[in-house]
């Protein structure tokens, strides 16, 4: 069973006037008795912080792991996807608004302990958990048992994050993860404080953090959005900074948007802006650049860096060939492809399979 103690959040202290301030994100919420978080999920409860999703999911279900998207995590390996309600963003053009944006209990209806999870992905030969659909960061302190438990048996853990969280929840929560993948939203303050309620220098920090002071292999995805964010100077300026802070090798996915949420006035990415934003970040220097969301074979396709050989050609989310030798590196030219990857690539394909789980191991 569920024990109550886990319910308990980490990450707040009490501050001059007698509220609780959340210290987990950067959104500093200061909360009195019986009040929630911006998040909805971290409420104050008698003078302690409670995790009000901890053991609760939205559903669980079996994905590839390109659909995350990790394009160099183990290719074609399936992984037991699962998130909660609520978020600490408050982005209008939200993809996922029904699940993020719930404050109704009844979107949470599924539980399950962390042992269960673990227990479950094994069952199904999953590789890898990953905590998706909505932000990781407002349940850490779930994901982190659930962390745990998958690493007791052997299985790997993956984030969906924006990243947007303080130092110190920052670094407990990676501590427990394996791969990730951060939306780095736009490149301008203004867009992030107009559009997510958010600020860019905490994502950047995290970026950082992840590439300096971790063993942590992530990617980043930038959601394009018609006038908003898809200029070739934002483009540019964001890719110049990537490669200067986190290196060239660090994947980089620029998706499609389609009208969602409160933005359901924007027309949906043309293709043509991804493929002139992928071309931008190439020229940029940047080694692996894929599309989303778009049906583009180039744009889905892990080449060498070196001879450009295409290593791992993938049509929306089947990996179609897969040419790596058993240490990771081009056959062609033996240059070392970054990430992490078996001998072979897994066959999940690009089925999506919703599972229930038993609530108690």
């Amino acid at each position: 069973m569920i024990e109550n103690a886990h319910y308990l959040g980490r990450y707040w202290h009490m501050v001059e006037d007698g509220r609780m301030q959340c210290d987990l994100c950067p959104r500093d919420c200061k909360l009195h008795e019986g009040q929630r978080g911006a998040c909805f999920v971290r409420m104050r409860q008698n003078d302690q912080m409670i995790l009000t999703t901890y053991g609760r999911s939205s559903g669980f279900c079996i994905d590839p792991i390109e659909k995350k998207p990790l394009n160099h995590f183990y290719p074609g390996s399936s992984v037991l996807s699962f998130g909660t309600a609520g978020c600490n963003l408050a982005c209008k053009f939200c993809q996922n608004w029904d699940i993020s944006k719930s404050k109704d209990m009844d979107k949470m209806m599924d539980q399950a302990s962390s042992e269960a999870i673990a227990l479950a992905a094994a069952q199904y030969g999953c590789k890898s958990v990953a905590f998706t659909y909505n932000d990781p960061v407002i349940f850490a302190e779930y994901a982190m048992d659930v962390a745990d438990a998958c690493h007791a048996r052997g299985i790997k853990t993956v984030a969906v994050t924006a990243g947007y969280m303080h130092d110190q929840a920052r670094r407990d929560f990676y501590a427990k993860i394996d791969a990730a993948n951060v939306d780095l939203k736009a490149f301008t303050d203004d867009f992030y404080f107009k559009l997510t309620g958010a600020h860019l220098q905490p994502v950047l920090d995290t970026l950082r953090y992840l590439k300096h002071e971790t063993h942590v292999w992530f990617e980043i995805t930038t959601l394009l959005i018609p006038g908003k964010n898809d200029s070739d100077e934002e483009i540019t300026a964001m890719c110049l900074w990537i490669k200067k802070e986190l290196g060239v090798d660090v994947p980089l996915h620029f998706s499609a948007f389609h009208p969602d949420y409160k933005m359901s006035d924007i027309p949906p990415t043309p293709p043509a802006t991804l493929i002139r934003a992928r071309n931008i970040a190439i020229n940029a220097g940047l080694q692996y650049v894929y599309t989303g969301n778009v049906h583009n074979l180039e744009g889905d396709t892990t080449f060498c860096p070196n001879c450009h050989t295409p290593l791992i050609v993938r049509d929306w989310y089947q990996i179609n060939q897969y040419l790596l030798t058993e240490d990771g590196c081009c056959p062609n030219c033996a240059t070392s492809i970054s990430g992490c990857f078996a001998e072979k690539a897994g066959n999940f394909g690009r089925k999506r399979i919703p599972i229930a789980i038993t609530p108690y191991a």
